[in-house]
C-alpha cells in the first residue's frame, strides 16, 4: 500500500470529548493505494464509499460544539474486488482555503460556508451538504471541492443536510432553515436535473432546528420541535447556538406536497427531539405512518455535543383529521442512525437498519429491525470495535428490500485503524463478506453514501 499525505498543525484537545479518543481531529490528508481487503468483496459492487464529517483545524475547546467543525470527506474506491484507494480531504470553505494557503473556491456562499454533515449523489452531482445555513458544495471524483452551487441560481437561501429523494418521482425533497432567518423554515422541491421547482416558507417561532424531514405521497412532514436558536449561545461564543427549549410548543406537521404553508396540518405533540426519521407513508383509513429515533430531549446540558438521556425507535400514527399523534415505542435501546432501503422512501416497507449506540454519541453494535413482524437481530463486531452508520445498497435495481449489502466504517480502538465494512444483509449476524482495512482511526462523523459507477458524473 503506498501512502501520500500533506500535514497541518496537530489539534489539542483538552478536556472536550469530541476532540479526544476516537473522536481526536485528523491533521493529514492522505491518499493510500492499493488497500488490503479480508474476505471478497461482492461482484458487481463498483463504486466509491463517502462520508461527510467535522475534523476542526483549530478549534477552541471550551467552545467547540461537534456539529460545527470544518467538514472533512472520507472516501474509497472500489473496482473489480479490490479497494483502488482511501482519501481524506478537508471541504475547503473560505477559512480552510485560507489555512492550506490555497485561493478561494468559487461559488454562492450563504450566511456561513462550513459543509460538513452529509454527501450525496444527485443530478449527476456528487453535493457535500450541510444545514442552518450554506448552499451545497460539487465534489470532485478524487474527493476535491470543485465549487459551491445554489442549483443554477434557482435556490434562494440555504440548504438542508438531509434531504431525500422520492424514487416514484425522482424529485429531492428538504424542510431548509438558517440561523440567520429564526422567524421561519423552507419546503424545498429539487427536480432531477438540479433545479429548485417549489420552496414554500413556513412562518415558525423562535428558529427551531430541523434536521431532517420525512414525506408520503400526500404530505411533506414538519418536525417542529423544542430544539431552537439560541441567543445567549451565539452572543457567548459557542460555534453551535441551538439548546433545548421546553417552552417551545412541539408539534408534527404535514404539508401537501403541493400546498401552501396555510393548507399545514399541525398536529401537537410532547416535547421531545428527532434526528432522523427513519421512513413514512400513508395508509388505507388516511392516517400517516411515520417511523422516527426519538430522544427525550437534547443539548440542554452538555455543550459540546449531544446530551438525550433516553432514545429509541418509535411509530407515530398520525391523523390528519383530528390532528393527533399516537406514539408506538418499538424499541427503547439507544440507537441512532436510521437507514431504510431508499428505493421505498414514502412508501410502505419492511426494514430499517441502525446503530447501537452509546456515549458519546459512539456504535456498540448494528441492529436490523423487521418493522412488520417487530423484531430485531444485532451484529456484533467484536470487542473494542465500534460501528458508525450503515448504508443499505441493494444487490441490483430489481432485488427484494433485504437482498443486498450494509456497507459503513467499523473503528478498532485496539489497532487504532478503521475498516469499511461490508455484510450482507440477510446473513446480517454472519461474518462480513469483506472488510477493507485504513490504518488509522476514522473520526466518527455523521452520513456516508455508496456511489456505484455511473450515479455521479463529476
Amino acid at each position: 500500500m503506498s501512502i501520500n499525505a500533506s500535514n497541518t498543525e496537530p489539534v489539542t484537545s483538552r478536556s472536550n470529548p469530541y476532540l479526544s479518543g476516537v473522536h481526536t481531529p485528523m491533521r493529514t490528508e492522505l491518499t493510500m493505494e492499493n488497500l488490503t481487503v479480508t474476505g471478497m468483496i461482492p461482484p458487481g459492487l463498483n463504486g466509491r464509499y463517502l462520508r461527510m464529517g467535522p475534523n476542526p483545524m483549530a478549534p477552541n475547546p471550551d467552545k467547540y460544539h461537534w456539529f460545527s467543525g470544518d467538514g472533512m470527506i472520507h472516501g474509497l474506491r472500489i473496482d473489480d474486488g479490490r479497494a483502488l484507494w482511501y482519501r481524506n480531504r478537508w471541504i475547503r470553505s473560505n477559512a480552510v482555503s485560507k489555512a492550506l494557503g490555497e485561493e478561494r473556491v468559487d461559488g454562492p456562499r450563504g450566511t456561513f460556508d462550513t459543509v460538513n454533515t452529509n454527501v450525496v449523489a444527485f443530478a449527476g452531482r456528487t453535493l457535500g451538504l450541510v444545514e442552518a445555513g450554506s448552499t451545497p458544495i460539487e465534489i470532485g471524483e478524487t474527493l476535491e471541492t470543485l465549487r459551491y452551487t445554489d442549483f443554477g441560481g434557482t435556490l434562494h437561501g440555504s440548504f438542508t443536510a438531509h434531504p431525500h429523494v422520492d424514487p416514484l418521482t425522482g424529485e429531492m425533497h428538504g424542510i431548509c432553515y438558517d440561523v440567520a432567518h429564526t422567524g421561519s423554515v423552507r419546503y424545498v422541491v429539487v427536480t432531477p436535473e438540479g433545479r429548485v421547482r417549489r420552496e414554500v416558507k413556513i412562518p415558525v417561532k423562535h428558529g427551531p432546528m430541523i434536521h431532517d424531514c420525512a414525506f408520503t405521497q400526500r404530505f411533506a412532514i414538519i418536525l417542529d420541535l423544542p430544539v431552537t436558536f439560541s441567543l445567549r449561545a451565539g452572543i457567548s461564543g459557542h460555534t453551535f447556538p441551538y439548546r433545548w427549549r421546553p417552552g417551545h410548543a412541539a408539534r408534527v406537521g404535514l404539508l401537501p406536497r403541493e400546498g401552501e404553508a396555510r393548507d399545514i396540518i399541525w398536529c401537537p405533540i410532547d416535547p421531545c427531539y428527532v434526528f432522523h426519521a427513519i421512513n413514512s407513508y400513508d395508509t388505507a383509513d388516511g392516517s400517516v405512518v411515520l417511523d422516527v429515533i426519538v430522544h427525550d430531549q437534547m443539548f440542554s446540558r452538555i455543550k459540546s455535543g449531544p446530551d438525550s438521556q433516553r432514545c429509541g425507535v418509535e411509530r407515530w400514527v398520525i391523523d390528519p383529521a383530528t390532528q393527533r399523534v399516537e406514539r408506538d415505542p418499538i424499541d427503547p435501546t439507544p440507537q441512532e442512525f436510521p437507514r431504510p432501503d431508499e428505493r421505498l422512501l414514502g412508501q410502505p416497507y419492511r426494514y430499517a437498519y441502525t446503530m447501537g449506540m452509546t456515549g458519546p454519541f459512539l456504535g456498540t453494535g448494528l441492529f436490523k429491525h423487521d418493522m412488520q413482524a417487530r423484531t430485531r437481530q444485532e451484529h456484533d463486531f467484536g470487542p473494542n470495535r465500534l460501528p458508525c452508520e450503515f448504508v443499505f445498497v441493494p444487490a441490483h435495481a430489481q432485488a427484494e428490500e433485504d437482498a443486498g449489502w450494509l456497507i459503513g466504517f467499523v473503528i478498532d480502538t485496539g489497532a487504532g485503524a478503521t475498516d469499511l465494512v461490508i455484510l450482507d444483509a440477510r446473513n446480517f449476524e454472519g461474518v462480513p463478506q469483506a472488510s477493507i482495512h485504513i490504518p488509522h482511526i476514522v473520526p466518527p462523523g455523521f452520513h456516508g453514501n455508496w456511489f456505484g459507477n455511473g450515479r455521479d458524473l463529476n
